[in-house]
């Protein structure tokens, strides 16, 4: 009967025992003790709490299952490449060995097996860069390292979070850090599939005008410091004496050109039409003084007109 019951005992201290290191286990796990630490928060409302659970702690749990679940066909697949890639090898060395001394039959018992081996090995490698699994597994894993890492900063305020009095001041900048870290997996998982955002085309990098931009105001020539009003009359006043010079050129080549036809019209006729050609180029030269002094008031009047319209817009 005593015998009976210190088994009785011992049984029921060693159910007691495996239920308490199954409950040790269970909240042990990432998923129970973030949870707790999240109920535990002081934040201005529920909503924000059912956020954090909904997409922090849900987002960590959903990455940690890819990750373990490409990792089982991951390491299949990579033990397979690897430790055929051994193999074969081996095998086909010894297809060099004395026949004399092989058993019956080897021969085909090395053909097939090395057959069935690289088939395998290249299967199981084609199947790693189909589904790129190697890429996946290491993309899952660091994406849930980095959502671990900034949420236990947020939750200890530490990092980025240390200048943050309580959790509820740095709630949004936790909320923006997961979004970017969610927002870039997406972009490397769906890179190059569903890309529908045009690419804005950016100006050429010109060096000189942004120093000019990023410059201090004593430190830009005298140039870049003057009313832009003046500037522009100023402009204005270089392209009229320009404009000025060349109706001025023009009309002394015309000149020249009723000159010279009056010279040889003179030389034709003799001395006695001397009188004349004098005459005409008299007229010339008047013409010539009436243009110019036309255009010279034009011109003239364009550029007071210019001046005043700067100093009015200065004024």
């Amino acid at each position: 009967m005593n015998n009976l019951n210190f088994f009785s005992s011992e049984l029921y201290i060693m159910s007691n025992n495996s239920a308490k290191s199954t409950d040790l286990e269970y909240n042990d796990s990432y998923a129970n003790q973030v949870n707790e630490i999240i109920n535990t928060l002081e934040l201005d409302s529920e909503t924000d709490r059912s956020i954090l659970k909904s997409r922090f702690l849900s987002e960590v749990v959903k990455y940690e299952q890819r990750k373990l679940h490409t990792k089982k066909y991951y390491d299949r697949f990579r033990f397979i490449v690897t430790v055929g890639s051994i193999i074969l090898p081996a095998i086909l060395s010894l297809g060099q060995m004395d026949p004399t001394k092989l058993p019956k039959n080897f021969d085909q018992v090395v053909y097939w097996s090395s057959w069935t081996i690289s088939l395998m090995v290249t299967a199981s490698n084609g199947f790693l860069q189909l589904f790129s699994l190697d890429k996946n597994y290491f993309e899952y894993s660091l994406t849930t390292e980095q959502l671990k890492t900034e949420g236990w900063q947020y939750f200890q305020l530490s990092g980025k979070y240390e200048d943050d009095k309580t959790h509820q001041a740095a709630y949004k900048d936790f909320s923006k850090s997961i979004e970017n870290i969610k927002r870039k997996q997406v972009e490397k998982e769906f890179s190059g599939k569903g890309d529908v955002s045009k690419k804005k085309k950016e100006k050429p990098f010109d060096f000189q005008v942004e120093l000019m931009k990023n410059l201090p105001d004593h430190l830009k020539p005298e140039k870049d410091k003057g009313d832009p009003d003046i500037e522009h009359g100023e402009s204005k006043m270089k392209e009229i004496d320009l404009m000025m010079n060349d109706k001025i050129g023009k009309l002394d080549t015309l000149m020249g050109m009723l000159e010279k036809k009056n010279t040889e019209r003179d030389g034709a006729v003799g001395n006695g039409t001397v009188g004349n050609g004098t005459v005409g180029n008299g007229t010339v030269g008047n013409v010539r003084e009436i243009l110019s002094d036309s255009i010279k008031g034009q011109i003239l009047e364009a550029s007071d007109e210019a001046v005043s319209n700067a100093v009015d817009k200065k004024a």
